[in-house]
C-alpha cells in the first residue's frame, strides 16, 4: 500500500509581525527578458538520456519562459523537427547545430556560439 501525498497548494504563507509588510504578487514580476544582441546563447549536440539519439541544445536564454517557447517554436519550425523547451533549455530533434547557429545569428543573438566539438 502506498502512502496518499498531500496535493500542494498554490498559496504560499508569510507571516510577518511588521505592520507595514506588503507581500509581493510574483504574477507582476515578470523576468524582463534580455536583448537579442546581449543573449549569451550556446549550443550543442546532445545524446544523454536518450538512447544514443542527438538532439541540438540551446542553453543560455535570460528572460522570461514565453519569449524562450516562441524562440523554441521558431527554431523548431524553420528546422523542420520537431523538440521541446525544457528547463530554460531549448531542445530540437536531430543534429541541427550548425544551421540553428546560423538561424540565431539571423535573428540578432549575435553572441551565439556553438559548444562542444561536432
Amino acid at each position: 500500500m502506498s502512502k496518499s501525498k498531500k496535493p500542494q497548494s498554490d498559496f504560499n504563507f508569510v507571516f510577518s509581525t511588521n505592520s507595514d509588510f506588503q507581500p509581493s504578487n510574483d504574477d507582476e514580476m515578470q523576468e524582463e527578458t534580455f536583448a537579442p544582441n546581449q543573449q549569451k546563447l550556446r549550443v550543442m549536440i546532445d545524446r544523454k538520456k536518450r538512447k544514443g539519439k542527438e538532439v541540438t541544445l540551446v542553453v543560455g536564454f535570460e528572460g522570461n519562459e514565453e519569449d524562450l517557447k516562441e524562440l523554441g517554436k521558431y527554431l523548431k519550425s524553420k528546422c523542420g523537427v520537431g523538440g521541446s523547451v525544457k528547463d530554460y533549455e531549448i531542445m530540437v530533434q536531430g543534429n541541427q547545430k550548425d544551421k540553428v547557429v546560423k538561424l540565431l545569428l539571423e535573428k540578432g543573438y549575435s553572441q551565439t556560439k556553438g559548444a562542444g566539438g561536432n
